[in-house]
């Protein structure tokens, strides 16, 4: 696939386009814009979980999950990452998994559900 448009630019720009693609629900082109954000600067957190979101909704899942996992690994409390590994891998029918991380997304956000303390 060639290059077009939508990957040039600032980074800042190019977060932006982002953006719009993503809620216009054109994951697809949003993935290719941030993809790039992403391999120039792969220790920001926000790029890569939007990614990884934009992946979860275009039914990547492979892909959202190891976007996840590299969001966990640079912020492990990031409670949104743990909630979105957790349907990720609902998705993927790997129950036991999801169950975990979205205990642990509950804990790290104060929800505790319904007769918790929070």
């Amino acid at each position: 696939m060639s290059d077009s448009y939508y990957e040039f630019g600032t980074a800042a720009e190019r977060w932006e386009r982002a953006g719009f693609f993503f809620d216009a629900k054109e994951y697809m082109t949003a993935a290719r814009i941030l993809g790039g954000l992403v391999a120039e600067v792969p220790e920001q957190v926000a790029p890569r979980l939007l990614l990884a979101r934009a992946y979860y909704h275009s039914a990547r899942l492979a892909r959202a999950e190891t976007e996840l996992r590299a969001v966990l690994e640079r912020d492990p409390v990031e409670h949104y990452a743990r909630l979105m590994l957790g349907r990720t891998l609902e998705r993927q029918g790997r129950q036991a998994e999801a169950d975990t991380q979205l205990r642990l997304a509950a804990a790290l956000s104060g929800d505790f559900g319904p007769g918790g303390d929070a």
